[in-house]
């Protein structure tokens, strides 16, 4: 690896506290950026980053991950400008592809007791461990890597909150529902037998991961064949479909998006502004099919 890219990730790592899999993404779209421009990363041009993004599109790779790319690249020279390692910025005046923003999935609440329901009738470990991470996850609205990566201790339950631990290491505390405290309150006792005298700091454990607790990928699976039993399409359902779902309920329920933005960690509001517009789209729905003037008369011949 090039060693102002080691320098790069390690900065990122250490002093913003990027995640392992935001700087294992930085590294593979940086290597791959240098590899197209086969010269020294100190003597690029902005017209070399342009010629890669060009042939990113040529290529038919989505706006989306060009983007990404291209933020991977002027992150890495904005820490050559400001390390001295280069007089001008080549990324500074660079374009980024225009992105359509795609509103977000959800299920709908029907959809989501059906998905409570067939974990429920799983009677082992993995059932009654699927249930509670559900539930917690529908419940506080988290992130997949908040959810699988949750201390054990991180639940006040006479407070009714938990703690968690969200994107660059930043805390926020979320209020949960009762109904998601019992059932967290009755998978502990599964998880000690399942632990069977052994001890472990997460929430949910597992004696065959590397990490000591279930991966988010063990996650994703268990939810799929859920879906399934469930008789619900597994495309469409996801861990961050259950985010997703418990932000457009909520809001849905008139609650404010200043308190939704902080219960998601969002740091922008704009970024919790987008379920608005699936609301606006059900209002706008809602209207057409019930108000007494959306129906048309018949025309008088």
């Amino acid at each position: 690896m090039v060693a102002n890219i080691k320098h790069f990730l390690n900065m990122i790592a250490t002093e913003k506290g990027a995640a392992a899999n935001t700087i294992a993404a930085y590294r593979r779209d940086l290597e791959q950026f240098c590899e197209f421009v086969g010269k020294d990363e100190l003597e690029v041009q902005g017209a070399d980053i342009s010629n890669f993004i060009a042939d990113l599109n040529y290529r038919g790779i989505s706006a989306k991950t060009i983007a990404r790319k291209l933020s991977a690249i002027r992150e890495f020279y904005k820490f050559l400008f400001l390390d001295k390692k280069i007089k001008d910025n080549p990324a500074a005046d660079v374009l980024s592809p225009r992105l359509d923003k795609p509103l977000p999935k959800f299920l709908t609440e029907d959809e989501i007791k059906k998905l409570f329901a067939a974990a429920e009738n799983s009677e082992n470990f993995s059932g009654y461990r699927a249930v509670a991470m559900l539930k917690l996850m529908y419940a506080c609205g988290l992130r997949v890597s908040e959810l699988v990566g949750m201390p054990e201790n991180c639940i006040n339950y006479e407070q009714k909150q938990i703690m968690i631990f969200g994107k660059g290491s930043k805390e926020r505390i979320v209020p949960v529902a009762q109904a998601a405290i019992d059932e967290i309150k009755n998978y502990k006792i599964y998880r000690e037998r399942y632990l069977n005298g052994n001890k472990s700091r997460w929430l949910f454990p597992s004696l065959h991961a590397a990490e000591g607790h279930i991966t988010r990928d063990g996650f994703f699976k268990n939810i799929k064949n859920l879906a399934v039993k469930a008789g619900i399409s597994p495309e469409k359902v996801s861990p961050h479909v259950l985010r997703h779902s418990f932000a457009t309920h909520l809001l849905s329920r008139k609650v404010n998006l200043r308190s939704l933005q902080k219960m998601l960690g969002h740091e922008d509001i704009a970024t919790t502004e987008i379920y608005t517009h699936i609301i606006s789209d059900q209002l706008r729905d809602e209207v057409r099919r019930n108000h007494p003037l959306a129906k048309r008369k018949k025309l008088i011949k």
